[in-house]
């Protein structure tokens, strides 16, 4: 038992491994790191850094060895600049200026807003929608999946470990398939109800089999983000087939309309790709930012949604 409580805290403190990259892959970067890690990091000098270190930083994770390839990465992106190169990645990420014990400050916040925008307007839906209607419990479900999956995109920019960046990228793919299961009880499963079963086992077998091939087979980031792509096309598709067909029947259609292409056309951001400003915001960032409004459109479609349905659900009339 103590040696499985010692690995799952491990897992959580030791930092996650990543692809080789130009900048660790430098002789400089690994001679500096090299050094620093011989004279800094046994003995005395050791315990100088542990007994100097702020808690926050302890309780991170923070190591000697990840306080020097910190310094040395700076070093080598100084030798960069002044040669006139661009900057280079580092285990597969750009350069961040540390901030506290945020690896990614900016990420970080932008997760933690969408995360309190996920949190507000749940609240707002639980307060303006009686349990009663038909969509209440499938979209509060759908809330909590989603902010668990931003409590763990806040974590992972915070610290960047092997548990951390698994579980950023599971509850991601959760979210995703979860909100296929949403597309389809609105759609379909009001009136078949079995549909929507079917399909929610079939998710549930797909999460399943996703997770356990990253897990036991491979991390494989292509196929992550091809996977999740996927799904992400055919919850779009989906929602804009429905969304025009009940046009002239839902006046707020169009809020739908505009939550589905906002999603997926800012997620377009990604492909920037470039050197973080000022060494804290780069195109991960602006693209979290930038989702953060979409939660008041897309929960004020929700509350549209559940009221009328709520209204038409007596007897004689037909579900939307």
């Amino acid at each position: 038992m103590r040696r499985l409580m010692f690995l799952a805290a491990a897992a959580l403190i030791l930092p996650a491994p990543a692809c080789a990259s130009q900048g660790d892959k430098e002789p400089v970067y690994r001679d500096c790191v090299k050094n620093c890690v011989r004279t800094n990091c046994t003995g005395a000098q050791l315990r100088g850094f542990q007994s100097t270190q702020p808690p926050y930083m302890a309780l991170t994770g923070w190591t000697c060895r990840d306080d020097c390839r910190y310094q040395c990465m700076w070093t080598t992106v100084g030798l960069y600049q002044a040669e006139g190169y661009s900057v280079p990645q580092f285990h597969g990420k750009w350069p961040f200026a540390r901030f506290l014990c945020f690896e990614e400050p900016a990420s970080a916040l932008a997760s933690l807003l969408n995360g309190l925008a996920c949190l507000l307007m749940l609240l707002r839906y639980r307060s303006a929608v009686p349990r009663q209607s038909p969509m209440y419990q499938t979209i509060t479900a759908f809330s909590l999946v989603s902010l668990n999956a931003w409590f763990w995109s806040t974590v992972f920019h915070t610290r960047d470990t092997y548990l951390t960046e698994k579980m950023d990228y599971f509850c991601a793919s959760a979210v995703i398939l979860y909100s296929i299961y949403l597309c389809c009880v609105r759609t379909l499963g009001l009136r078949r109800p079995a549909i929507s079963s079917m399909v929610g086992v079939l998710l549930i077998l797909a999460f399943t089999s996703h997770v356990s091939y990253l897990t036991f087979v491979s991390f494989d980031y292509g196929y992550n983000m091809a996977a999740n792509a996927s799904i992400g096309m055919v919850n779009l598709l989906w929602w804009l087939c429905w969304c025009w067909l009940n046009r002239r029947i839902l006046p707020y259609w169009w809020k739908c309309v505009l939550v589905v292409l906002l999603l997926h056309g800012l997620a377009l951001l990604e492909l920037l790709d470039f050197p973080p400003l000022f060494w804290v915001l780069d195109a991960h960032a602006v693209w979290h930012l930038s989702t953060v409004p979409v939660h008041f459109l897309f929960y004020s479609f929700l509350i549209d949604d559940s009221l009328h349905l709520l209204n038409t659900e007596k007897p004689g009339v037909k579900l939307d």
